[in-house]
């Protein structure tokens, strides 16, 4: 019997195949697995937009979730120039408006809500007094995925939502 080299003997030819193909497979399948995480992940991405509205008789403040998935607002955090504040009633030009709750909210997609409304005279007073609000929204996805934003309206990612007790808006 010839002495045949171990890379021409049929049966390791075989093997090398199966492991070339057993190989490609796995790799295949974890590729495929990471595009469907990340599909999923995706399809249910939300994205928080602030903003204001004023017509001369009527002032609010609004929340719209322009994205794909559910958010879920984890805190607000709401200063009027260094001081934070607990209630919009806390800002002296707000006292007589509707209001509503803005924190610890789950805000499905395609919808927005309201948490200032106004109607009336004093609608210029109160936009005079917005001037110097900043509104921060610290919010996640169902994946726990994290964005900070505020009425610059420039989602930020970070790791979770942490806020000092001192500085959370209550309503």
């Amino acid at each position: 019997m010839a002495n045949i080299p171990w890379y021409k003997n049929p049966e390791m030819i075989v093997a090398l195949s199966a492991l070339i193909i057993g190989l490609v497979t796995a790799f295949t399948s974890i590729y495929s697995a990471y595009v469907d995480r990340e599909y999923a992940r995706a399809s249910v991405w939300p994205r928080l937009e602030i903003f204001r509205s004023f017509n001369g008789s009527s002032f609010s403040y609004g929340v719209n979730n322009s994205g794909t998935g559910p958010a879920l607002i984890k805190y607000a955090k709401v200063y009027d120039g260094s001081k934070y504040l607990k209630h919009w009633k806390d800002i002296e030009a707000f006292k007589n408006i509707r209001q509503s709750h803005l924190s610890n909210r789950t805000l499905s997609p395609q919808n927005s809500i309201t948490p200032v409304s106004y109607k009336g005279k004093d609608a210029q007073k109160i936009a005079e007094a917005d001037n110097s609000i900043s509104i921060e929204l610290c919010y996640c996805s169902i994946y726990d995925e994290c964005w900070l934003i505020d009425r610059n309206n420039r989602p930020e990612e970070i790791e979770a939502c942490m806020i000092s007790e001192e500085q959370q808006f209550l309503q």
